[in-house]
């Protein structure tokens, strides 16, 4: 007889023995070789700290390790917590992902170190640990590998004024470089400087293509660790200068030059002019347009990438709002200054957050104050696209899809090389065109706030306040799931609401990981778990997941990217969770769940599982039935239940609570007074009116308010706009206006000694067409040389009609004399 499917939680309670902080010793099993394993008679599952069933010897197996991230580089020392080992040994083994091993010591107090190793991956890499010189590994835990850009400057080595190193031999540039870093996060009395470079080996896009980092030489051997050096550089001999990009590492001087996987600070990846050759400082634009020409030459014979990539936002608003496929691009961010170093004029631009399925290259997208998007057709500042996408692509490790390096050789050295270093731009950006946004279409916005509120993908808006755990959206195009937990609010007083808002959101698509964030305990405070086990954010606040991305922007809202293009915004707005889900338009037709059918119908939102279909009049009464509907089944919950208050309210009985009666909007009747403050705090939101009365609490109502204003703004950025597109300048003159979109004007000129023929400007209409083609301008004809035939042909009308006139009067005197008598 099968056992029917139970979650996790529920499979660890049959199994566990009586509740109580820990099983009895008799019972206990170890968890060698079993974290995450939820069965026997104790478990080495997340969950069994809050329930009490953790394996005696939990802590000593399933490994916590401080810190628990750094640069996916290597060299970051970190401890194994709660391992104690009685006496120092040289036999301490860590491996990562089965494959790749360093060694680990045991320092004077008895704490067990393990040091991260280069990698060419980012994301949570598994690791185990043996401590017998490699025979088992019965311990294992988890590392973040993390792009070298979203490291911690203070975990880095620093380039001094980093652009003088990156230009160095060019015109004018020469002299002392710096370095600095910080001296206690590399104990060691004297240092070694070395220059490791990176390439990418093997014909692209085949089997063989192979990244690789190499030691090249050492700038300086055991110098003090004094936190800084200088040096005048020095051309590298000749086997060393093919490196174009690499990164500086200081090691302790005990180690051999070149030992790898040992603690260390790297600096940032960079342009390795200052090791260029000779040939580079005696002519660097000529050396560098050859490096253009030959990159030209590479690219034009590589698959073509672009016509995979997603369509750019047309506006800032609709980019910085589509947080499902797009994300700020921390090299110019509105929100830090708009530091826009390779796009001048811009003011801040997004990244495509997935890269294209089958060659792993990336979208730029780049906006002006004003909103308007900017393409290199117009300036060099403009959106540039990927060949390798700057956040690389899994399965990682190989080109183009190594984070950050693929980027550095395809599209970043090329942009030195043709644009920085010499006056060959053109030919870079006609092959690196901004994508405009003919066809960009705009994601659909669903919200759920407040007590709880729900506005559908469609539009339609309703109030359900169920007890329980629901299904808010289910998407079978990519099997993706969102759930959410709905509970009643406990006043200062200790009594509840009688009404419900949303205390936990949880997703999966297909076979990701499994996200959940909640409002933990009566705190208030947010908490994200992955796969049922808390995370931490003090040290990163990105994290590179299976199948999706996840970031912390504050400590009150979550962003999480799925590799489909939707997205999930999750935030706290008073006592309850607020979320916002981003569909893209390939959703339509395909979803189900409280925010209803994504299909430009508001009528069928209110659809049973069943298929029946309530009116968009019904009333709130039956609107709850709807709720309750949409309940979820124990067999299929994202949920976590690691807390016997979580275990005996919701998933041991009914997951739609039929005893709990909420207050029906209907039904509500304020008194005269809460009726004048609210009316003041909310206006006509009768989401925020219906708070206030359910409550009793003006701040609650006023988190709702804010949260529907939020909703709104949304809406709005994400507003379809119509574009026209790129138009192009007459040859042989220019044009005024960079902005293609509905209602935009576009003005034209011609050069000296040319002259317009055709209109002097061009509308973009409403239809997505201009009102008038490119003039064109033609030579000899200026509007100079016009007036000059112009002004010299009426001088010679003037001449003629003078002259007429004195042969006349001369005419007329001659008659007038014959005639005298």
């Amino acid at each position: 007889m099968k056992l029917p499917l139970l979650p996790c939680a529920l499979l660890l309670l049959a199994t566990a023995p009586s509740p109580g902080p820990w099983p009895t010793a008799g019972a206990q099993e170890s968890c060698s070789q079993r974290c995450g394993d939820p069965g026997g008679q104790c478990s080495c599952h997340p969950t069994c700290s809050g329930l009490g069933t953790c394996c005696s010897d939990l802590r000593d197996f399933c490994l916590e390790v401080v810190p628990h991230s750094g640069s996916m580089m290597g060299g970051k020392d970190f401890v194994v917590q709660h391992l104690k080992w009685s006496s120092p040994t040289t036999s301490v083994i860590c491996r990562f992902k089965e494959s790749v091993q360093t060694l680990g010591h045991v320092d004077s107090f008895g704490r067990v170190h393990c040091v991260s190793p280069l990698l060419y991956e980012t994301g949570r890499i598994p690791f185990t640990l043996s401590m017998d010189n490699g025979r088992s590994f019965p311990r294992s835990g988890t590392w973040l590998a993390v792009h070298p850009s979203k490291v911690s400057e203070t975990e880095k080595s620093q380039l001094v004024n980093e652009t003088h190193w990156q230009y160095y031999g060019t015109t004018g540039v020469g002299g002392n470089l710096s370095l600095t870093w910080n001296v206690s996060a590399l104990p060691t009395n004297s240092v070694t400087i070395e220059l490791w470079g990176y390439e990418e080996t093997g014909k692209p896009y085949s089997e063989e293509w192979t990244a690789k980092w190499s030691y090249l030489y050492s700038l300086a051997t055991k110098v003090p660790n004094s936190g800084s050096f200088t040096f005048i550089p020095q051309p590298a001999p000749q086997q060393y200068q093919r490196w174009e990009v690499g990164a500086l590492r200081i090691v302790s001087s005990k180690h051999y030059e070149g030992e790898r996987d040992v603690q260390a600070l790297w600096s940032n990846e960079h342009a390795l002019a200052w090791h260029l050759g000779d040939d580079f400082r005696a002519d660097p634009v000529a050396w560098a347009r050859t490096q253009c020409l030959n990159w030209e030459e590479l690219e034009d014979q590589l698959p073509k990438f672009l016509e995979e990539l997603p369509d750019c936002p047309c506006t800032l608003a609709q980019a910085r709002a589509d947080s499902g496929r797009f994300h700020t691009d921390y090299g110019c961010d509105i929100e830090h200054g708009s530091v826009c170093t390779y796009h001048p004029g811009a003011v801040h631009c997004v990244r495509s957050v997935q890269a294209s399925l089958q060659y792993a290259s990336g979208q730029q997208c780049c906006y002006t104050e004003e909103g308007t998007q900017l393409l290199t057709a117009d300036s060099t500042s403009g959106s540039t696209p990927d060949r390798g996408h700057d956040w690389g692509a899994p399965p990682f490790r190989a080109p183009p899809r190594v984070p950050g390096l693929s980027h550095w050789l395809y599209d970043v050295i090329s942009f030195y090389h043709c644009c920085l270093w010499a006056p060959e731009c053109p030919r870079y950006m006609l092959r690196r065109p901004s994508s405009d946004c003919r066809h960009y279409q705009p994601p659909r916005l669903a919200s759920a706030f407040g007590d709880p509120h729900f506005v559908t993908f469609d539009g339609t808006n309703f109030t359900f306040n169920g007890r329980g755990e629901y299904v808010l959206l289910e998407a079978a195009l990519t099997n993706l799931r969102v759930q959410v937990r709905a509970q009643p609010r406990t006043t200062l007083e200790g009594t509840q609401d009688r009404g419900t808002g949303l205390t936990a959101v949880a997703v999966q698509e297909g076979n990701s990981d499994v996200v959940e964030v909640r409002l933990a305990g009566e705190t208030g405070v947010l908490q994200v778990l992955l796969n049922q086990e808390v995370l931490s954010f003090a040290e990163q606040k990105w994290l590179d997941l299976k199948g999706m991305f996840l970031s912390v922007a504050s400590g009150d809202s979550v962003s999480i990217m799925l590799s489909s293009g939707a997205g999930l915004e999750v935030s706290v707005q008073g006592p309850f969770l607020s979320v916002a889900i981003l569909l893209p338009e390939k959703f339509l037709n395909h979803t189900q769940g409280l925010f209803g059918t994504l299909n430009d119908n508001p009528t069928d939102d209110f659809t049973l599982r069943n298929g029946q279909v309530l009116p968009p009049t019904a009333k709130s009464r039956e609107l709850f039935r709807f709720g309750a509907d949409w309940a979820v089944e124990n067999a299929s919950s994202l949920l976590t239940y690691d807390s016997r208050l979580l275990v005996n309210n919701f998933l041991y009985r009914p997951k739609h609570d039929p005893t709990f009666q909420p207050l029906f909007p209907e039904e509500v009747t304020p008194s005269p007074g809460q009726a004048t403050e609210a009316a003041k705090l909310c206006g006509d939101n009768h989401f925020c009116s219906f708070d206030v009365a359910a409550t009793g609490n003006l701040s609650v109502g006023n988190a709702t308010r804010l949260a529907y204003q939020l909703h709104q703004h949304r809406v709005q950025s994400l507003q379809p706009v119509v574009s026209c597109g790129w138009l192009a300048p007459p040859h042989n003159g220019l044009k005024e206006g960079i902005r293609y979109l509905k209602g935009s004007t576009v003005y034209f000129h011609c050069n000296n000694g040319y002259s317009l023929v055709g209109a002097e400007a061009s509308t973009c209409l409403a239809d997505g067409s201009w009102s008038r083609p490119t003039p064109t301008c033609q030579p000899g004809q200026s509007h100079t040389v016009l007036l000059s035939i112009v002004f010299g042909g009426l001088a010679v009308v003037a001449v003629v009609a003078l002259i007429y006139m004195l042969l006349q009067r001369r005419k007329n005197n001659m008659a007038m004399w014959t005639s005298q008598p």
